[in-house]
């Protein structure tokens, strides 16, 4: 690897940065003041490059500082133990706890990224000295892909363990296996060689009425049934309520809208910790088998994340970095899709376009490999005992007719629609239980939710089945094993091996119709409840069962006008033949795609996890015709998907890089203070402790700019409050004679003063903060926010220090703009 020349500041990888490097170096009054006002600015001249990339961002080499004055380190250019680096290397191991953030603080990615290059400058250059070193290098070199693998490996194995206790569970609802309580009814039934498995039933498996002594059907049968269905339900519900309430807070809900936030650079501290990943798996088997109207795939995400993590401090290089522990986390989310739908390709995009911000190429293929392995583990577990790794594997063989891409159009606005009405009941429903009572009872209100939906699901046989099964029912195709009403056509099957014919619907087809009417209507009702409620509650699988309801009505309805006319020019000759050339389950395919689509607003992802889920390629036309629909609409009637509309809800700090700022406000408008207001600063060399703690008392910024005086305003750096506090603290600690009289110097030579001993705090002072001037407009401002993950920016006018804009400061400018709340954003 290149080394680059320490004073230079530019970044020679990629795209060019030029900077001046002279705050450091050049002294002209002995106190570090800066001959040209020129000096303290920065001009940072971007080329076009994805948001953040680790091979084009300005490295922050002025943070380094060479020892090059008297008395200290002489021949520090040449020797790179010399280089002090915030919180790094060398002699700054002294004080514990510098480059780590406080909870509920945002990251500085330009600071971690030049830190762990920092690193690996150091590790490249040991390599030469010893075999051990050598060995550490390459340990430093392979720890990504083992982390990776290990993230892997644990999500695959908390998948399984997942998949089997909610199908063993759910399944508890209906019955039990008297031979072997652990087998769920399929597995019950394996062992039997009885022609007729009604619904599921076979002599091994006994339903509750049977246990107490009663028959299989009749009224008596039903009612004892329906009272254990519910009070199985209540109990699931409420173990997993209290769990989540008593040991993990943070367990609840599906987790992408805080995935989302994290990996944006900002810091919940416990939302992927142990508790939260134990609380979230046991928690999330008993709310699925709850019957409520959730899904398992969502949540999967956030266990995988959880997992990435904890596993991340194994390798101190990504548990030490909060920057380059999002690497792993981008990968982990990556792995949580790949075992939720067995779509690790799928899994891959869905990190890259919905939930990562920083997504370099080397992220890109450690994601694939974390999704393979994953899927790999998944698979030789086996949980569904079939050949998938997912519950709603179909395979289709027919082509599809070019007419049939109006009705998938058609599904994609049906879906849109449905997706709109859906986000925004679901966020009226949320903000009310925030800001009402309602959020002070939380076990109470997941009780009600589920008595109330078990109440309602159980009569309708469609509502009544587990989600996945009904999603799968929805996407098969009828042939002659099919029992269900929604295959009751008029056929007649006399060669087994011929292709199925197109017949007339029969009553059941039409009473299925009605009975899904009802539960599309009762299932988005009840998740727009459900959603948000504090159990581990996903949205995928309501979502899909959702479009899957529609699009199956709508694929009968071309099924039955094809069989009507089959002679109309629209089905061009291809239905004339008297085979079936209409599939209504790959209707029900498209349809789910769709709702699914206008939920997230996710597209490439999507399309991709649709056709890995089900083996469909060649229907990838129809899936992206309906999901480009469906996000269309979903655009057009309301701005944003359902976890962006929960992270605006919450408050969150996250500057989406989709949207675009469209406003004519200057740097000077934003930043704090206003013109006629005094900014907290420190100088470089006149401070005394005291001075500095009094500050740090008196206010609550998270960092102050260091400038030459008072008067001139020049300024030498910044430092964080954090790192000040922990500095001085270590002086008292292991310096002798520093008092509260001692002076502070940040910058310049160390001389000696008569009185007590001075305290030099230049290897915590960042000597190349970012900085714009007060005449930059706004756009560029929260661009440089947006592509290089900022926490602050320095205003400067002439080279004088002005104010300082944060993060916060212009999220509350762009909700200000966008007449919205400004004091919404949650920040300490």
């Amino acid at each position: 690897m290149e080394r680059f020349p320490l004073k230079s500041s530019v970044s020679k990888m990629g795209t060019t940065y030029q900077s001046v490097y002279k705050k450091g170096t050049n002294t002209s009054n002995g106190r570090g003041a800066h001959t040209s006002t020129d000096d303290d600015m920065v001009d940072i001249t971007p080329g076009p490059h994805r948001a953040a990339d680790s091979s084009s961002t300005p490295t922050n080499h002025g943070t380094f500082q060479l020892y090059e004055h008297s008395g200290r380190n002489s021949n520090a250019s040449a020797n790179w133990d010399a280089v002090i680096f915030s919180g790094m290397q060398g002699d700054t191991d002294e004080i514990p706890g510098i480059g780590q953030y406080d909870d509920f603080h945002t990251i500085d990615w330009q600071r971690d990224i030049a830190r762990d290059r920092m690193r690996h400058r150091y590790i490249v250059k040991k390599r030469q000295d010893s075999i051990w070193d050598l060995i550490k290098g390459a340990h430093d070199a392979w720890s990504g892909w083992v982390c990776v693998l290990l993230v892997g490996v644990c999500t695959g194995v908390v998948a399984g363990v997942i998949d089997i206790g909610a199908s063993w569970m759910t399944d508890l609802k209906f019955g039990i296996c008297p031979q072997a309580f652990w087998f769920n009814r399929e597995q019950c039934c394996w062992s039997n060689d009885e022609i007729t498995f009604d619904h599921g039933n076979c002599s091994e498996w006994m339903t509750w009425p049977q246990l107490f002594g009663e028959s299989r059907d009749g009224p008596g049968a039903y009612i004892i049934s329906y009272l254990f269905y519910i009070v199985w339900a209540l109990l699931f519900a409420a173990l997993s309520a209290s769990l989540v309430r008593m040991f993990a807070p943070y367990a609840c809900g599906s987790g992408i809208p805080e995935i989302k936030t994290i990996l944006s650079g900002f810091i919940i501290r416990g939302y992927l910790g142990k508790w939260t990943l134990i609380i979230k798996v046991v928690g999330l088997i008993l709310s699925v088998s709850s019957g409520l109207s959730l899904g398992k795939e969502g949540p999967m995400v956030h266990i995988a994340s959880c997992l990435g993590n904890i596993l991340s401090y194994l390798f101190p290089k990504y548990g030490r970095n909060e920057a380059k522990k999002r690497e792993i986390l981008s990968a982990a989310a990556a792995a949580g899709v790949s075992v939720a739908f067995g779509a690790p390709i799928g899994g891959v995009l869905f990190s890259l376009e919905e939930v990562s911000y920083y997504f370099p190429l080397k992220t890109l293929w450690r994601s694939f490999f974390c999704a393979l392995i994953a899927a790999f583990i998944l698979r030789s577990i086996n949980p569904f005992g079939n050949e998938h790794s997912v519950l709603f594997f179909v395979e289709y063989n027919k082509p599809w007719i070019f007419f049939e891409l109006i009705p998938f159009v058609g599904l994609g606005i049906i879906g849109g629609c449905i997706a709109t009405i859906f986000i925004k009941a679901n966020i009226y429903w949320c903000r009310y239980r925030k800001y009402s009572k309602l959020g002070q009872y939380p076990v109470t209100e997941v009780l009600v939710v589920t008595l109330v939906t078990a109440i309602i699901a159980y009569p309708n046989p469609y509502t009544r089945m587990n989600t996945s099964q009904l999603i799968y029912l929805l996407f098969n195709q009828c042939g002659i094993s099919n029992s269900d009403p929604l295959c009751d056509y008029n056929r007649n099957f006399t060669d087994v091996n011929s292709a199925i014919e197109k017949a007339a619907a029969g009553p059941g087809v039409y009473q299925a119709i009605w009975l899904l009417l009802l539960a599309l209507i009762l299932k988005l009702v009840m998740t727009v409840f459900t959603f948000g409620i504090k159990v581990p509650c996903g949205l995928f699988i309501p979502s899909l069962a959702l479009g899957a309801i529609a699009g199956r009505i709508v694929g009968i309805g071309v099924e039955q006008l094809a069989y009507n006319y089959p002679k109309i020019w629209l089905f061009s000759g291809e239905c004339s033949t008297g085979d079936d050339c209409i599939t209504p389950g790959l209707y029900a395919m498209v349809g789910a795609a769709a709702v699914l689509g206008g939920v997230t607003r996710m597209t490439v992802s999507l399309v991709v996890i649709m056709f890995e889920l089900t083996g469909g390629v060649r229907y990838i036309v129809p899936l992206m015709a309906a999901a480009m629909a469906s996000k269309w609409v979903g655009d057009a009637l309301g701005r944003q998907g359902i976890y962006d509309a929960h992270i605006a809800l919450n408050g969150y700090p996250f500057l989406d890089s989709k949207d675009e700022f469209q406003h004519t406000s200057l740097a000077a408008d934003v930043m704090q203070p206003k013109r006629n207001e005094t900014l907290a600063v420190i100088t470089q060399d006149s401070m005394t402790v005291d001075d500095v703690e009094t500050l740090l008392k008196e206010t609550e910024h998270n960092g102050y700019p260091v400038v030459v005086s008072k008067e001139s305003q020049y300024l030498v750096g910044f430092v964080l409050r954090r790192d000040l506090n922990l500095a001085i603290a270590n002086a008292r600690r292991t310096m002798e004679g520093i008092i509260g009289q001692s002076v502070v110097i940040f910058a310049g030579p160390v001389q000696p003063l008569p009185g007590p001993p001075s305290l030099p705090l230049n290897r915590i002072l960042d000597m190349a903060p970012i900085t714009v001037t007060d005449q930059t407009p706004m756009e560029t401002v929260v661009d440089m926010f947006r592509k290089l993950g900022l926490r602050q920016t320095l205003v400067t006018h002439n080279g004088r220090l002005l104010g300082v804009i944060t993060k916060k400061d212009v999220l509350r400018h762009v909700k200000q703009m966008d007449n919205e709340d400004p004091n919404s954003v949650l920040f300490n």
